[in-house]
């Protein structure tokens, strides 16, 4: 497991919500700001029109005075209405857009380059692949979603404050009334903001099996098991299922949430301001005429604006700012995590090929009790061809894990030119290895870039390339064939073996000593892969090879083999000399051999 700041007690939410507001600011401070002032902009000017733009025309209508009066005002109202309106269709259509999708962009990009930086031992630690999965899937969300609760969370506080103040100065007895009535019915507001966290949680959980199951029949990877088997009934089925529980659910908390909330709008309106309200401003009004008829519109019209503003600022605002606060808190694990493959002083030489000398080294995954690899003891010298044999299991892809420091050694250490790899930077080492897996993939991008993994290509060496690893399909705009239907409906589709040739051509489009060759033609035939091998080989006939493969034909023209077996290096030399000692390989070899003949 990767090192990681552990601590029993997780953030609190004002400190996760801080943090990726921080976070946001720090790469786009000028949306933040604007999305504050856009949430004051948006709310403020109509709640305090409700109750002081009322307010000023009905006392002018009740004093008989110049309409002209009234109508300036409704002018000044519109205008500024108006003026709100446009303030936030310019933001938003001139820098909102544009601007999120920035944030956006380097909010990943932030994310890619700690995802980068890791460990590939985290990569087998299905908690921290699941956290970066739902950390980056979430973030689009995660920034509209937390944006808009702090627009509407600012304006609403905002309101609330210039309200409150205006009822205060009105009557602060009205004002008394207005918050001990939500008061008094907060308690069934939390209730009912926990009723549709608590759905909403279940429903997720549901969508996510129907989202699963729906995902299958358009995915590339399921479409030949989907159409060569009967599952489709069984797919088909879950789905239902999983349709039904999300309905399901919905019945379940409908009646809690109608009941709760009829009695919230019936106490709070009925009793509150449909009842003590009226019933006290009246008395105010005619009775004491301590009050004006603006002043009771504006008070009427204040209770509802400053209900809203307590209710979403106390119960709403807290329940989804508390579900925004979790999601946040993966942010905050993933980009806390820590490597343990540290960077050395030193810069690796990308130049000729240097000795290889692994000693007495020994490895233990991460969480497991037994070693994978036991006391490893190999020398390669400049411009061999080593060649790893052995079942599954045996350690031949670890070992060259270990040689790329994609994990570092338990025991022991690996040497090139005498130093220890540990000493140099890890990039400056990987920069002199290509290494091709049997697991290769080919990216929706042209085919020279599918080569040199690069957007800086060489034509003349990625042609180069492609003619070493054997691919010699002709295609109509050459390297700038586009591979893959993802974005370009013209795009090429290669064959299985044509794709590994390309994966393949990265070896040798690559300027580095050494390549290993992870038995990335295993798919090929037997006659196939040994005329590939033979070229690779030749080839690299520059570089230091070391190749996994399974088919002993192809390590026939290897320098010396290593046979591996639980850990251990069982057997080593020339196929000549391994042949004549009669053990485990020259088994392994007589076995494929008559397999071939028999075919």
């Amino acid at each position: 497991m990767s090192k990681k700041k552990k601590t029993d007690k997780h953030h609190s939410m004002f400190s996760n919500i801080m943090f990726f507001l921080a976070l946001m600011f720090k790469l786009s401070p000028g949306l933040v700001i604007g999305d504050i002032l856009n949430g004051i902009i948006q709310m403020l000017p109509t709640r305090l029109i409700s109750v002081l733009g009322i307010k000023y025309i009905v006392d002018v209508v009740a004093e008989g005075a110049d309409y002209g009066r009234i109508f300036n005002a409704v002018l000044i109202i519109a205008a500024v209405l108006i003026g709100g309106r446009l303030l936030t269709l310019i933001y938003r259509e001139f820098y909102w857009n544009k601007e999120k999708e920035r944030l956006y962009y380097r909010l990943n990009s932030t994310l890619y380059e700690k995802a980068h930086s890791l460990d590939l031992e985290n990569y087998d630690n299905p908690d921290f692949y699941n956290n970066f999965i739902l950390t980056i899937e979430s973030s689009s969300e995660n920034i509209q979603g937390l944006l808009g609760l702090v627009q509407r969370y600012v304006g609403s506080l905002a309101s609330l404050i210039a309200v409150a103040s205006v009822i205060l100065a009105i009557d602060p007895i009205c004002l008394g009334i207005i918050a001990a009535t939500v008061i008094v019915f907060l308690p069934i507001s939390k209730k009912i903001g926990q009723l549709q966290m608590g759905r909403r949680i279940e429903n997720t959980k549901y969508h996510r099996r129907s989202d699963y199951f729906q995902r299958i029949f358009y995915l590339q990877d399921y479409a030949k098991e989907v159409r060569m088997n009967n599952i489709r009934p069984l797919l088909i089925d879950r789905y239902n299922d999983a349709a039904d529980d999300v309905i399901d659910n919905q019945r379940k908390y409908w009646k809690k949430i109608a009941s709760l909330y009829a009695v919230q709008q019936i106490g709070v309106q009925a009793l509150g301001f449909m009842f003590i309200m009226p019933l006290y401003l009246g008395y105010c009004v005619l009775v004491k005429h301590t009050l004006s008829a603006g002043d009771f519109v504006a008070s009427f019209n204040g209770a509802y604006s400053i209900a809203m503003s307590m209710n979403f600022l106390t119960i709403w605002a807290n329940a989804i700012f508390s579900e925004r606060a979790k999601m946040i808190e993966k942010y905050r694990e993933f980009l806390s995590s820590d490597y343990k493959i540290k960077d050395g002083e030193k810069t690796a030489e990308n130049g000729e090929p240097k000795t290889i000398e692994i000693k007495n080294m020994s490895f233990t995954y991460p969480g497991n009790d037994k070693p994978t690899l036991k006391n490893i003891n190999i020398t390669v010298k400049p411009y061999e061809k080593i060649a790893l044999v052995g079942y599954n299991g045996a350690g031949k892809t670890t070992l060259t894990n270990l040689l790329l420091r994609l994990y570092d050694v338990t025991e022991g250490e690996i040497l090139i030119d005498g130093e220890n790899i540990k000493d140099f930077t890890v990039q400056s080492h990987r920069d002199r290895f290509a290494a091709v897996y049997q697991d290769f993939q080919t990216f929706a991008c042209s085919i020279g870039e599918n080569v040199a993994l690069d957007t800086d290509t060489d034509k003349e060496k990625i042609e180069e390339a492609l003619r070493h690893s054997g691919f010699s399909k002709k295609l109509d705009k050459g390297t700038d064939t586009e591979l893959l239907r993802e974005f370009d409906d013209d795009g090429v589709m290669l064959s299985g073996g044509e794709s590994q040739k390309v994966a393949i051509a990265r070896a040798f489009y690559k300027k580095c000593p050494y390549i290993i060759l992870d038995e990335p033609s295993a798919n090929l035939d037997p006659i196939a892969e040994y005329n590939l091998n033979k070229a690779m080989l030749e080839a690299a006939d520059s570089k230091t090879v070391i190749f996994i493969s399974h088919r002993l034909s192809t390590t026939v023209v290897a320098d010396k083999i290593y046979v591996m077996e639980n850990g251990e290096i069982i057997e080593s030399g020339s196929h000549d000399e391994l042949m004549k000692q009669n053990g485990t390989y020259a088994k392994m070899f007589a076995l494929q051999a008559e397999k071939y003949k028999a075919q």
